[in-house]
């Protein structure tokens, strides 16, 4: 008899609270509960509002209260009124914070590679647990406005020419591209969004400026739309494109342009359902053989 689907999930809950010490009292060692370990983690070497990690952490008022006084009681936090808000608190570590932050830091790094170390099959092991941190983060992913040269930006980026040169049959080298001047994609000519989960990036999009003036004609594009295969099928290319488009509007672009490959059939039908249409071919990259437009 095969397992049921809940039945699955709930082994798959016991392993997951077995294996990362949800019932340990000292978890990885250090004498304190993981869920006093998680708000230490949350607050960080920079520090945050406790609304901020009592919403990231998903915790009730009262238990977010008891936990953070137990880590003040311990020394390890410190927590004032906000300078800039006098209604709001504000939690640092204190050097004894830092200390054990970076001690968990170091305990949770050896853990998880040994965890890889004893699966025969890493790779498919770490792409099975991105599908599950994004299906369950998936209300907490925020889209972030960067610089395209920050590196969480050249992250997304580079994941995306990997795809890319796997799915062309010519492969995909992005010197051989159309140039694209990280300048371009920088505010007030365009912008770069990239989609973050949990501090690591699970989609990017950019706006390229060119000469917008109608009376040349000018377009300016969208470049670079990407999503994490983890994070497919979470309507999250739907929600950078809406806002790409967005920044477009507020920056004055009154035309949108794009371009894509027929070996990307998901891209051409997004953009289709989004209301573009294509057209003749407008530039001489040699990669792209679809190429859309939009009136915003």
């Amino acid at each position: 008899m095969s397992l049921s689907p809940v039945a699955r999930i709930r082994r798959f809950n016991r392993a997951v609270t077995t294996e990362t010490g949800a019932l340990d009292q000292s978890f990885l060692g250090r004498g304190r509960p993981l869920g006093a370990a998680r708000v230490l983690n949350a607050i960080g070497p920079e520090g945050r509002a406790v609304s901020e990690v009592r919403d990231f952490l998903d915790l009730d008022t009262g238990l977010m209260s008891r936990l953070l006084r137990g880590l003040e009681e311990e020394g390890l936090i410190a927590v004032s009124e906000d300078p800039e808000d006098k209604r709001r608190r504000h939690a640092a570590l204190t050097p004894a914070g830092l200390s054990e932050y970076e001690a968990y830091e170091a305990l949770s790094d050896t853990r998880a590679q040994a965890l890889l170390d004893r699966h025969p099959h890493p790779e498919q092991l770490l792409a099975a647990m991105d599908l599950i941190a994004s299906a369950l983060g998936r209300d907490r992913i925020e889209v972030l406005e960067m610089d395209p040269d920050s590196a969480m930006a050249q992250d997304a980026m580079q994941s995306y020419y990997s795809e890319l040169a796997v799915r062309f049959s010519m492969g995909f080298d992005p010197a051989k591209a159309a140039r694209l001047d990280a300048s371009d994609m920088r505010p007030p000519r365009g912008a770069f969004l990239v989609a973050m989960a949990d501090g690591l990036p699970s989609g990017c999009v950019g706006l390229k400026g060119t000469d917008t003036s109608k009376e040349k004609g000018g377009y300016a594009e969208i470049k670079r739309l990407w999503v994490a295969p983890s994070a497919r099928g979470l309507g999250l290319a739907k929600r950078l494109m809406s806002e790409i488009e967005t920044r477009a509007r507020e920056i004055g672009i009154t035309t949108l342009r794009l371009d894509t490959n027929s070996a990307l059939p998901e891209a051409a039908g997004l953009y289709q359902r989004l209301g573009w249409s294509e057209i003749e071919r407008f530039n001489d990259d040699p990669y792209p053989d679809l190429f859309f437009e939009k009136a915003m």
